[in-house]
């Protein structure tokens, strides 16, 4: 493109003044009224590339203008995914935000649509019981945009790991969360039942349930967790979110978003089992049980369905 300086006038110097407004910065109004690139533009402009790391000046090159149009993108505005070259914008840097406080890490916010920023976008799908395809378009939003109230004003360099729970804090989460718990298979089945094992030694008035199927919950339980050793079924209710018992340091904060965006009644979680191929002992059914069973009290603490 050709450089545009001051002294230029016409429809380009109208779209470099709104998109540069729209970002907060300053122009004259009679100079956006007759579209002329005057001393309050370039002073803009200038600022705009010292705030974005680009060279001293007060012009529109091809490169201030490519930066200028990522940085007007907002979520929403266009589809997302993993591509060469890849999609780079404010709307991907807000995506990145978002997700990695939902406790789906993207990494560093970086504003780059890149295989790590996939592979959140393919978890977060799963949670919400969506194709998990790391296409990020209007479904997908419209799922972020519902978890508002979790992620707005909390800073993104996560992820945000919640931390062991005091005994305190999860045996009020055991007396009043209204959990049942069930199994698809025998490993997932003793691990569930430990789960109930461990929380009913917790505290003496426990209100987790331990159930045979879906329909075995009571009218009580407002969460259904379902543990299983396999992987998402292609049949599995919409609405279902679907988490694997990986990263435990997010896996709290991945399994409280789950639950808020689940859209079933009761609200259900699928929690993967990842036992592998090897023996799989008692020892480990104990130790997942001790892990989920902290997950859940951290998620659910202080959660309000």
């Amino acid at each position: 493109m050709e450089t545009i300086h001051e002294g230029a006038t016409g429809a380009a110097v109208e779209d470099i003044q709104e998109r540069l407004t729209s970002l907060g910065y300053a122009i004259d109004q009679e100079e956006r009224v007759t579209r002329t690139f005057g001393h309050s533009t370039a002073t803009a402009v200038a600022r705009f590339r010292l705030d974005h790391d680009l060279s001293l000046g007060d012009v529109v090159d091809a490169m201030t203008w490519s930066v200028l149009v990522d940085e007007c993108y907002q979520l929403g505005d266009r589809t997302l995914y993993l591509r060469l070259p890849n999609f780079h914008g404010n709307d991907v840097r807000q995506l990145q935000e978002r997700l990695n406080v939902l406790g789906f890490s993207c990494g560093p916010v970086d504003g780059t649509y890149g295989v790590h920023t996939e592979a959140a976008v393919k978890l977060f799908q799963e949670s919400m019981g969506a194709l998990a395809d790391g296409m990020a378009f209007q479904d997908t939003f419209d799922a972020i945009e519902r978890l508002r109230h979790v992620w707005a004003g909390k800073p993104a360099d996560g992820p945000h790991p919640q931390g062991a729970m005091g005994f305190a804090r999860a045996a009020s989460v055991l007396e009043d969360a209204g959990i049942a718990i069930t199994a698809d298979d025998p490993i997932s089945r003793n691990v569930a039942g430990r789960i109930w094992n461990l929380a009913h030694a917790t505290v003496d008035d426990c209100s987790l349930e331990l159930v045979d199927g879906p329909e075995g919950a009571s009218g009580d339980a407002r969460v259904l967790i379902v543990l299983s050793t396999e992987p998402l079924p292609d049949n599995v209710a919409s609405g279902v979110g679907s988490l694997v018992l990986d990263d435990m340091d997010t896996l709290p904060l991945r399994l409280r978003t789950t639950i808020q965006s689940s859209e079933t009644r009761p609200r259900t979680v699928r929690i993967e089992l990842p036992v592998g191929t090897g023996a799989f002992t008692m020892s480990d059914a104990q130790t997942f049980a001790v892990l989920l069973l902290d997950a859940i009290c951290a998620a659910f603490d202080h959660l309000e369905l």
